[in-house]
């Protein structure tokens, strides 16, 4: 037996089982890719045990070669789950294996620890001196006395952990923190960009982002996020210590995670609110030009078209170009100062505002730039890499062996569209057997899943329904909705596309079926909601995307899971749409490749939300015809698992009324 398959028999044993096929299947190929270099792609189902899959090689690895490993998860819940119990698991194993406990330690970006500094830097609420000068103005502007009252209150209470951290030598991590708001943490945390650094910020001895890299130094495993690898990739491979090998946990979400690291916001507030802080080491006439950046910049976006922006003689482009020469020039008045700390924060900020600026004036053919509005913000700039492939192609391939895994990496029953989302081409897969022939070269394997999807469920498409349309939801869809809720005693999932259709759909269900409690996305904090689908008979939860991936539901809660629509990307997506159209300029199917491709991840994602174990059942009903009757509804179907499928209205509800013990005549 290999040191890997017996640290992971070892595990297995740990929490009373034996090593599953599938999940000795995945740390055999992530043992191989670790040894000979190639990359390689698992699709683990769900309930295959992946965690344990990727942690016993990797630190088989750790101990036999004393390199480092880092796996990057994209979600908190992962990276807890990861931390507490399957890697304390895996170093038992480890060790009773060995002889030898490798040092394992969670690392996660600057703004998730406290920082000293802000924290015991402020001032009264009154004064301005217990959070932040401009907090305190935004937080009047849009809230009650009451709500700057418990602002305050909050901060307090978390000054009071920061000091508790300081002295116990804790890391002061947010997720350990007492209950706040993001408005709080706002005001104890730093952005990247303001930190003083180490030597000369006044605190620097005692600073908890200095304290997490130092344990992150010594550990042979690093547990990170989807974020901070984007950082370190977009940085030169400064936010993470040298490593040998990454696993990427969750890998469907990587190219989403990693573009929102890369993209910036620009909105009239953020230029007027850093203009004021910078106001005290200018002159009258640059502090008043940039002080009058925020009206022209408002202007511009009242002038713009809420799509991408393509034209340089555009209003946005014209006065990001402006705003730019402004904020050079307040950067260069502002110094390189680090006697005034104040002075150094202000720079810092004004340089992140020139920097995005010029971004935007720039477009360059490699970003989309857009406007966007909404109620609540109004309107806004954002711009955002056209394409993560290059990067992650350049960055994270061609630095070290990557594992990238999750429970929906085939999309379309292949895997090469998910490998060229971050940029490994179809030409370097290489076969099991093969060894590698480049850096690039890489494999793939699906190791299945535990489960019997033929037995235990069936996708129901709704073949004779009518297409979804553009104004609400047909009474007969509504109709259908109702009847599968029925069929099912509530205990039904409803992913919508919208959040008006999912509370269309909640209201016409809570008129129908007055017997059952129906629960919509909205109505409380989403948390409460899933607590109470999941504690409560005779319920059902609708909601949007929030509910399409994460949310684990075993058991009879979930009984049914219904699809609105198929999930494609909004067709006012300026980011989406140029990348289709991009795909479709090189001679490419921009759809496919681009929009099926995501209405194929998402799909695959709601439908997993039915079978979370082996003694789970029951339907995944697609309300959308088109799944059926479109040339690309097998593209998507093939993405789904291997569900018994019918176009029967009659066999969907029997079947349902049968898991709920009704007697059919």
């Amino acid at each position: 037996m290999t040191e890997h398959s017996a640290i992971l028999a070892a595990a297995v044993g740990e929490i009373g089982g034996e090593a599953r096929p599938g999940q000795q299947s995945m740390a055999d190929a992530v043992a191989g890719a670790f040894e000979d270099g190639a990359h390689l792609l698992v699709q683990a189902g769900t309930g295959t045990g992946k965690s344990l899959g990727y942690l016993a090689p990797a630190l088989a690895r750790c101990v036999d070669s004393d390199e480092v490993v880092v796996v990057a998860t994209a979600t908190l819940a992962l990276q807890a789950q990861l931390a507490n119990k399957d890697i304390p698991t895996a170093l038992d194993a480890v060790e009773e294996v060995t002889g030898k406990r490798p040092k394992a330690a969670i690392l996660k970006g600057r703004t998730n620890y406290a920082c000293l500094y802000r924290a015991r830097s402020g001032t009264d609420l009154e004064q301005g001196s217990l959070i932040g000068a401009s907090a305190v103005a935004e937080a009047v502007s849009r809230s009650s006395a009451d709500d700057v009252s418990k602002l305050g209150a909050e901060v307090l209470a978390l000054r009071e952990w920061i000091e508790e951290e300081a002295q116990s030598g804790g890391l002061a991590d947010r997720d350990d923190a007492p209950t706040h708001t993001a408005r709080g943490w706002a005001q104890v945390s730093i952005p990247t960009r303001e930190c003083l650094g180490v030597a000369n910020c006044r605190f620097g001895a005692e600073c908890f982002v200095e304290a997490s890299r130092e344990v992150a130094r010594e550990a042979d495993l690093i547990v990170t996020n989807h974020a901070l690898l984007a950082i370190n990739a977009m940085h030169g491979g400064t936010a993470l210590p040298e490593h040998a090998a990454l696993v990427v946990d969750e890998a469907h979400e990587l190219v989403s995670r990693i573009t929102t690291a890369a993209t910036d916001e620009l909105t009239p507030g953020i230029v007027d609110r850093t203009a004021r802080r910078a106001l005290a080491w200018l002159d009258d006439d640059l502090g008043t030009d940039f002080l009058d950046q925020a009206d022209a910049l408002r202007e511009a976006l009242a002038d713009s078209e809420l799509t991408r922006i393509t034209q340089a003689s555009a209003p946005l482009p014209y006065a990001a170009a402006v705003l730019r020469d402004v904020t050079r020039k307040v950067v260069s008045a502002l110094g390189k100062s680090t006697d005034d700390p104040e002075r150094q924060q202000a720079a810092a900020a004004v340089k992140e505002i020139f920097d995005i600026a010029e971004r935007m004036a720039a477009l360059k053919e490699a970003d989309v730039v857009w406007v966007t509005e909404s109620e609540i913000m109004g309107r806004a700039a954002y711009v955002a890499p056209l394409n993560m492939a290059g990067l992650l192609h350049d960055q994270v391939f061609g630095q070290r062996p990557t594992v990238l895994t999750s429970a929906t990496l085939t999309l379309g029953g292949a895997f090469e569209p998910a490998a060229g989302a971050v940029g490994l081409r179809a030409a370097d897969r290489i076969t099991l057997d093969e060894a590698p022939e480049h850096e690039h070269s890489w494999r793939a394997i699906d190791v299945g899943s535990p489960f019997d999807y033929r037995k235990q469920g069936i996708l129901y498409i709704a073949r004779k329904l009518p297409p979804p349309g553009r104004d609400g939801m047909h009474p007969e869809t509504l109709a259908e909705i109702a009847q599968l809720v029925w069929a099912a005693d509530g205990r039904a999932l409803g992913l919508f596309a919208s959040r008006r259709a999912a509370e269309q759909a909640a209201e016409y269900c809570r008129r129908e079926l007055p017997a059952l409690t129906i629960l919509c996305q909205g109505d409380a904090q989403l948390s409460e909601l899933t607590r109470r689908f999941l504690a409560e008979p005779d319920t059902a939860l609708f909601g949007t995307m929030s509910l399409w991936q994460g949310v684990d539901v075993p058991g009879e809660a979930c009984q049914v899971v219904i699809i609105d629509k198929i999930p494609f990307p909004r067709p006012d997506d300026p980011l989406m749409q140029a990348r289709k159209k991009a795909v479709d300029d090189a001679g490419g199917n921009g759809f496919m490749s681009v929009a099926a491709s995501h209405a194929a991840l998402l799909l695959a994602q709601g439908a997993g939300r039915l079978i979370r174990r082996s003694e789970d059942k029951g339907v995944v009903a697609m309300l959308d015809p088109r799944l059926a009757t479109a040339r690309y509804g097998s593209f998507l179907t093939a993405s789904l698992p291997d569900f018994w499928a019918t176009t029967d209205t009659d066999v969907a509800v029997q079947a349902l009324r049968r898991l709920r013990g009704h007697d059919l005549e």
